[in-house]
């Protein structure tokens, strides 16, 4: 390109009269006469203008707007480019550590001689509390009220924080507890999809954003560019600096035809999992076209695009069309802004299917809607769909093959140990030596435990649904599914079926809404009825706050060592996740979660076994109670207006009384009280202005060995805190009771708790220490059995460094930033994977830990890597592509391997040379200071 930046902006700079006002925007008319733009997919046309707008700043050069411009997918080339997103959207769990290294970074720039306020978000940020509610109560009538309360008993530190940083931050709003799901209000109220900047002449341009949440993308079907990240890269964007990436490769996916009768947004968005996964687009952005597009709603298209962390895409975003619009109108938006966004679009070429016309991909997929058939996905993966006809089968399928794998394990334990081990009463999965928990004759639960609970007699089997939650942002976002669910439950009652006595139920939409038209339609009355009442706006379930099961369900299980199910409307179930004493676990649409609530089995054939008898004893089967399409779009129309969203988001963030009444200090600076919930975190201390020089790995010993798609689930803390845990051991010296441990989500404000937790989850399963879950290792040379945090303390104090040996799609699933955080300090200083999910790689990096991977066809066992061995890496510099790994193996023998560099850009490497992004970026702030 021979224009220089300045002269670009000067010319793209122009003008638009919109509402009576004029408008200014960067148009890409200087550029038409040299590229055709036209071959530019909606998304990338959406990077190029945010490349365009910040060409003026120095991590902007000509010649990114020029590989991006001309768009040669043939001729594709490894460019780095900056992406500055409008805004920031955080909820509680990932948001609270967010803040506290916010305070963290305020009080180390005080100490470097720089001001507190220096330390602000730049842009837009808002967090919503959605993740910290539990299903304690169930099943009356006010479940809701009675949840609200405990969670803000078990929260009042963590609130009370937020509410400080809400005072103390500019552009930093909160949304309060039980006001919705963070993706959900986002996608109702606080997406913009055209900015307008008022104090820079009314500037427009796309809203883009970055999330703390993998689910962020479910607001790429509103056409906004977005994607998860770790906490820390979204801090580094509040604070200014921009996204590094690898220009994306494209992958369109075209729609075509219509979804047939009986079928769900749930079972498309399944089948667009299972496919897409399949096809391998980790990394990749996919772009939805085709005339399907348009027979799409846009709670349809939210829901396919609220799984993209699922089917492995960057985003899985959909173009700005008249749905796009309709919708903005239905959920109360500005009548101004909405005429604003269609001018702004059109006159950017950026508007509906047909500027998607010439678009060219990198690659082309394709789904015929008519083909969809009604699916479920289990029992550990959201991938793995599961035609429901098909279910029962494949749950039995799935037993048989996890009892051979849990009787070898059992047997492997017994040898080592000489006597069956016990099992433990305070742990779901273990004994007190961290064993599997031994394996009863399979006859046993299939013959069943017998129990008594809600004074009824019955017998818990293998394959019994014991939770069964309609909850989730990829579903309550969607009326259809939710109307269904409730026009089900109402067939069921008026054929007289009841859930049965083992399941726990639950209801948890992620906006108030959902409520105002199940109220609107009566249909509250019969789900209420099944059971199905309000717990909670939040992602509950889904999260892994399911909450406990009764002392009689929780016995049997037990009791009979049963693998026993559970069946929810979300969008993950990977191993551990739901709930400690479940290991199956399965997706399905909001109807199919109520219908198997009322055959109580996930053995069950429901598409062809009844569901139940009615009064006089007919069996009732699925197809006898589900609604008929016609009755669902009927209802829909009927119940749904803009007023109930003008409604309820018009006071959105003043918070209940309990919210208001909460005592903050105004002040720059935290005064970091005592407590178990916040604390100031390590990761400042003792920095200097200077960038440290990068040394040596030498003689590292390795603290885990893991097989693969090892989840951030299963490398982070999450859901309930073991009572035998480092954790549990930590909180109860700090006086802290069992009762009131909350959950590891809750306290990822102190690292103390989250270090102690890291590795520790209870379906982890390390192969240093054979014939164990959790958190267990082995402290090498000497082979002691131990909790992996004891294991890297003893190394720490040693000064022995550590790594991790893991296999395919390591960091899969969650954007957490605490699975980066808690291994660097725990002394992880590098990862040798097999292949990495996108956000976990780069949170590694952003926390200074070396990802490095095996080149391809090789792994762990391909050099007999036991993990006893120890490990040099040399010390890298920017322009390496490869690095030596030095091994030393037990009895003295040597070997050595190459692996890859998994730095990908020049701004990574800074990152990784300041030992982490934050430092990077607190070190300019203090110099500009």
């Amino acid at each position: 390109m021979t224009k220089s930046t300045q002269s670009i902006n000067r010319e793209a700079l122009q003008s638009l009269e919109i509402n009576g006002e004029t408008c200014h925007y960067y148009s890409f008319d200087g550029l038409a006469d040299n590229y055709d733009l036209s071959r530019l997919p909606f998304a990338a046309k959406i990077l190029l203008e945010n490349l365009l707008r910040h060409a003026d700043t120095d991590f902007v050069q000509d010649e990114d707007i020029d590989v991006l411009a001309k768009w040669d997918v043939k001729n594709w080339q490894d460019t780095e480019i900056a992406f500055v997103p409008s805004r920031v959207i955080l909820q509680d769990f990932t948001g609270v550590p967010a803040v506290v290294d916010l305070a963290a970074m305020r009080d180390a720039i005080v100490k470097m001689g720089g001001k507190a306020e220096k330390i602000n978000p730049l842009n837009p940020v808002e967090l919503v509390i959605d993740h910290s509610v539990m299903v304690d109560v169930f099943g009356k009538a006010d479940a809701m009220e009675q949840n609200t309360a405990i969670e803000f008993q078990r929260n009042n530190e963590r609130y009370q924080f937020l509410r400080w940083g809400q005072q103390s931050f500019d552009n930093f709003k909160v949304v309060p507890p039980g006001r919705g799901i963070v993706h959900q209000v986002n996608l109702e109220y606080l997406a913009r999809v055209v900015f307008k900047k008022a104090d820079d002449n009314n500037l427009l341009y796309p809203d883009t954003l970055v999330g703390t949440d993998s689910h962020t993308t479910m607001i790429n079907g509103l056409g906004i560019l977005g994607w998860g990240v770790g906490g820390i890269e979204a801090e580094a964007a509040m604070l200014g600096q921009p996204v590094t990436m690898l220009l994306p490769e494209i992958i369109g996916f075209e729609l075509t035809g219509k979804l047939p009768p009986g079928t769900t947004a749930t079972d498309l968005v399944l089948t667009v999992t299972e496919q897409l996964r399949a096809a391998g687009v980790v990394g990749k952005f996919v772009e939805f076209f085709g005339t399907g597009v348009n027979e799409l709603t846009l709670a349809d298209r939210a829901t396919i695009a609220n799984m993209a962390p699922e089917y492995g895409a960057t985003c899985g975003i959909f173009p700005i069309d008249d749905q796009t619009i309709d919708y903005m109108e239905l959920t109360g938006r500005d009548s101004e802004h909405i005429a604003r966004i269609k001018t702004y679009l059109k006159a950017m070429n950026m508007w509906g299917t047909e500027s998607q016309k010439n678009a060219v991909y990198h690659n082309r997929l394709s789904l015929k809607l008519d083909d969809v058939v009604p699916s479920i996905a289990g029992p550990k993966r959201p991938q793995d769909r599961i035609s429901l006809d098909t279910a029962g089968t494949a749950y039995s399928d799935w037993l048989t093959l996890q009892s051979g794998v849990k009787q070898t394990d059992s047997n492997q334990n017994l040898n080592k140990n000489s006597t069956p081990p016990s099992i433990s009463t305070e742990s779901s999965f273990e004994d007190e030596g961290g064993q599997p928990s031994p394996v009863l004759p399979a006859s046993n639960g299939d013959a069943g435990v017998p129990c008594q609970y809600k004074n009824e007699d019955f017998l818990l089997k293998h394959g019994s649904v014991v939770i069964a939650a309609i909850t989730s942002c990829t579903n309550t976002s969607n009326p259809s599914v939710l109307i269904a669910a409730g026009l089900l439950a109402r067939n069921a009652r008026r054929r007289g079926l009841n859930v049965k006595p083992w399941v726990k139920t639950s209801f948890a939409p992620g906006s108030q809404v959902v409520t105002d038209y199940l109220l609107k339609s009566g249909l509250n009355t019969d789900l209420d009825a099944l059971g199905f009442q309000l717990v909670g706006y939040g992602c509950t379930t889904c999260i892994g706050n399911s909450g406990p099961l009764p002392n009689e369900i929780s016995g049997a299980i037990h009791q009979g060592d049963l693998s026993v199910t559970s069946v929810l409307s979300g969008n993950r179930n990977f191993e551990g996740r739901i709930h400690p004493e479940i290991q199956a676990n399965y997706l399905a649409s909001p109807p199919l979660v109520v219908a198997y609530a009322l055959a109580g089995n996930m053995k069950i054939d429901i598409t062809t076994e009844p569901l139940g008898d009615d009064a006089s004893g007919k069996p009732v089967y699925l197809h006898d109670i589900w609604p008929e399409s016609d009755e669902i779009k009927e209802v829909i129309e009927s119940v749904i207006d803009s007023s109930m969203f003008t409604s309820r988001y018009a006071d959105v963030y003043s918070g209940n009384k309990d919210w208001q009444a909460l005592d903050i200090v105004e002040s720059q600076k935290y005064d970091w009280p005592d407590s178990t919930y916040v604390k100031l975190p390590p990761f400042f201390d003792n920095i200097s202005a200077e960038i440290p020089v990068i040394k040596d790995i030498k003689n590292a010993r390795c603290l885990l060995k893991l097989g693969d798609s090892v989840t951030t689930d299963h490398i982070s803390p999450a859901g309930s805190i073991a009572l035998d845990s480092p954790a549990a051991e930590y909180l109860q010296s700090e006086g802290v009771s069992p009762k009131d441990f909350n959950s590891y989500g809750s306290r990822r404000g102190n690292h103390e708790v989250m270090m102690r937790g890291t590795f520790a989850n209870v379906r982890l399963r390390n192969l240093l220490a054979p014939g164990t879950e959790g958190c267990w290792t082995r402290m090498m040379p000497s082979g002691e059995k131990m909790s992996v945090f004891d294991a890297a303390m003893q190394y720490q104090k040693q000064n022995i460094a550590s790594i991790v040996l893991a296999g395919k799609e390591y960091g899969t699933g969650s954007s957490r930033d605490w699975a980066a955080k808690g291994p660097a300090l725990l002394g992880v200083k590098a990862v040798i994977a097999q292949s990495y999910e996108r956000i976990h790689r780069s949170n590694l990096v952003g926390m200074g830990i070396l990802p490095l991977q095996f080149m391809p066809d090789e792994s762990a066992d391909t050099f007999k890597l036991t993990g006893e061995e120890q490990f040099s890496i040399p010390a890298i510099n920017a322009d390496q592509k490869t690095a030596t790994v030095s091994v030393i193996a037990q009895d003295g023998s040597e070997k050595s391997f190459e692996v890859l560099i998994r730095i990908d850009t020049p701004n990574e490497f800074s990152y990784y040379q300041n030992g982490g992004i934050l430092h990077f970026v607190l070190r300019n702030l203090a110099t500009t200071a």
